[in-house]
């Protein structure tokens, strides 16, 4: 598996499949690695490449217990590019990813060509969080209750019943303990609504209508902030849409990215 070397010296390993010549990044969750993709990244390759890489602290790349952040992660996407020689790529992230997606496109615009914002949220104070109901049903403490609330959060029960796993979305078995601690803090103190306003990419937002775990109140909040963007909810859908209900997603960002678009400023 190839890797690269950050400037900070850590290891990042990434995975390029496909055999289209647009290259297009996929941006995992929150304490997962490159297999959260496992399930549709094949829908995209008709006239693409895809460019996924293990956050630091996932999978087989570095894991410093060291602090981590969304712009940290934006700047490891950087390396990925930088060492396949990719100057711009259509950028899609999902939950975390989205959020490290917009620091991407906000910091550094002229690596992003379109941007696709799933299931994530603004960070800091206009974002809207989850309930406390939700925030408790994650951390149960009876064996397996705290697993089968995040699949609930993420799936449909009809979808649920007639997928039985195994799922690639509820993070990354192999992470330490300091890492999945790094990571949660990253997410929860993401705040790029002051740099929204400074994302020129054609932007799309999608988001599930009955997401609970990231909710679906968000999705208009980034669609009215950042400039141009367009804003796609899919009904009946919770989290992970973009798996559950990947016939609806995945040609509706394909659509997006290979339709015609404003220019980007």
């Amino acid at each position: 598996m190839p890797h690269t070397t950050t400037p900070d010296g850590i290891g990042i390993a990434y995975q390029v499949q496909g055999e289209g010549t647009a290259p297009l990044v996929l941006l995992a969750g929150q304490a997962n690695n490159h297999h959260w993709w496992d399930g549709v990244r094949d829908d995209f390759h008709a006239d693409r490449s895809t460019i996924t890489f293990d956050y630091r602290g996932t999978g087989q790349s570095g894991k410093p217990d060291t602090p981590y952040s969304t712009e940290l992660f934006a700047l490891d996407v950087i390396a990925v590019l930088d060492d396949l020689g990719v100057d711009r790529a259509d950028v899609y992230g999902t939950s975390m990813g989205g959020r490290v997606a917009q620091q991407l496109a906000a910091r550094h615009p002229g690596r992003v060509r379109a941007l696709v914002l799933g299931c994530t949220s603004p960070g800091g104070p206009h974002a809207v969080e989850r309930t406390n109901e939700v925030r408790r049903s994650l951390v149960q403490t009876q064996p397996g209750a705290a697993r089968q609330a995040l699949l609930e959060l993420m799936y449909t029960p009809a979808w649920l019943a007639a997928n039985p796993g195994p799922y690639q979305t509820l993070g990354d078995p192999g992470m330490p303990a300091h890492a999945q601690r790094r990571h949660l803090v990253a997410s929860n103190e993401h705040d790029a609504w002051q740099v929204l306003r400074d994302i020129g990419a054609p932007t799309l937002v999608v988001h599930g209508s009955d997401d609970l775990l990231n909710p679906a109140a968000n999705a208009p909040l980034l669609a009215d902030r950042i400039p141009g963007a367009r804003l796609q909810m899919i009904p009946g859908a919770r989290h992970a849409y973009f798996d559950e209900f990947r016939a609806v997603a995945s040609p509706l960002v394909l659509d997006f990215l290979t339709g015609p678009r404003h220019t980007s400023r």
